[in-house]
């Protein structure tokens, strides 16, 4: 049934109007609903009441509101708890040597360690070893057993000539079994954790120069 309300319950509607538009959040408040509804029970028509259904509805509107607002706060601390927890964790890495799940090293001394894991044994296993520009500096072939392998670059391009420490170089692995099928499952880097940064939402890692999304440690060997 229709609510038929008297000049007064409209102008207390738009008094609650003015106010929520001058109020610096855009959404409705929990007392805001409360007096639009207490309005409309006080200036309804007595001969065309608000029907029990629809006061049931709106009762239950005001309820559903307000647990949602409980749950969205709920959620916001959860996860601004969840992010300082996964902070402390990643501290923790500082000054261990870890095993990530990423391409690229930075050559120092001369060298970069890569490693690569296998779904099952491969017969042919390619290496191409890339600059931060994208050339290709190196190209080999690699080991192909099932599981981990290593593959240690000594720095040096196609020509021979020792490439200056400090640069970060891109490996990628291409791994074919007897058929033809790739068995590549990912590359990684092993290194010591020097830092860390929690500019975003999933803390990174400083492995060997290059930064490395925490949610990428597969292992800490020391």
């Amino acid at each position: 049934m229709t609510v038929s309300a008297t000049s007064s319950a409209t102008t207390a509607a738009t008094t609650t109007s003015s106010s929520s538009s001058t109020s610096s959040s855009s959404t409705l408040t929990s007392t805001e609903f409360m007096s639009l509804l207490v309005s409309e029970l006080q200036n309804q028509d007595p001969l065309n009441a608000t029907s029990t259904t629809d006061l049931v509805n709106q009762l239950t509107s005001y309820a559903n509101f307000t647990s949602q607002q409980s749950i969205n706060s709920s959620l916001t601390s959860l996860s601004s708890s969840f992010s300082s927890l996964v902070t402390l964790n990643s501290v923790n890495y500082i000054g261990h040597t870890v095993e990530a799940k990423t391409d690229t090293s930075t050559l120092s001394n001369g060298s970069a360690t890569f490693g690569y894991s296998l779904s099952s044994a491969a017969s042919d296993v390619s290496i191409t070893v890339k600059d931060s520009s994208g050339n290709t500096v190196y190209t080999g072939t690699g080991t192909g057993n099932a599981g981990s392998n290593s593959f240690t670059w000594d720095g040096k391009n196609s020509s021979g000539t020792q490439l200056t420490d400090g640069g970060q170089y891109t490996i990628s692995v291409t791994a074919t079994d007897s058929a033809g099928n790739s068995v590549l499952n990912y590359t990684t880097v092993t290194g010591t954790v020097t830092g860390i940064d929690t500019s975003t939402s999933t803390p990174s890692l400083t492995v060997n120069g290059v930064s490395v999304s925490a949610a990428n440690i597969i292992g800490v060997t020391s």
